[in-house]
């Protein structure tokens, strides 16, 4: 295919034949378009126990995922952070946009904790905070 749309068709004594160099070009780029602007869910790193909760929706694809282990740790990206880093690391996240932040704790992680870093996230500048769960 030519810049005006136009498909040559090569003709031998064999019979016609098809340039295929641009269809494969054309697979190429459809094949970057569609790498460049895939979004990946982010996965935070550890395993947790989530709770189970009636009115359990799916999660946004773009949000800030931070997880609570049952043992108390603070994990965002598979690094531990703890209570004191989440205000830091949520606010340099929302830098740019406004993302929900989502809570995945652990149903066997103390109440205290869970409060605390909902606090970290509000003081950081989320507007959305919300905690995770299983549905029924």
């Amino acid at each position: 295919m030519n810049r005006l749309g136009q498909i040559y068709v090569e003709t031998s004594e064999s019979g016609a034949e098809i340039n295929m160099a641009p269809l494969i070009d054309m697979v190429f780029l459809l094949l970057i378009f569609f790498m460049v602007t895939s979004v990946f869910v982010e996965e935070t790193g550890v395993e947790v126990q989530k709770p189970v909760a009636a009115s359990a929706g799916d999660l946004e694809r773009s949000s800030v995922l931070i997880a609570l282990t049952q043992d108390g740790k603070v994990v965002y990206g598979g690094r531990e952070i703890g209570v004191n880093g989440v205000r830091g690391t949520v606010a340099r996240l929302l830098q740019n946009r406004d993302l929900p932040v989502i809570l995945i704790a652990d149903e066997n992680s103390r109440s205290g904790l869970v409060v605390d870093v909902i606090d970290e996230c509000k003081l950081a500048g989320a507007k959305r905070v919300s905690l995770a769960a299983n549905r029924e």
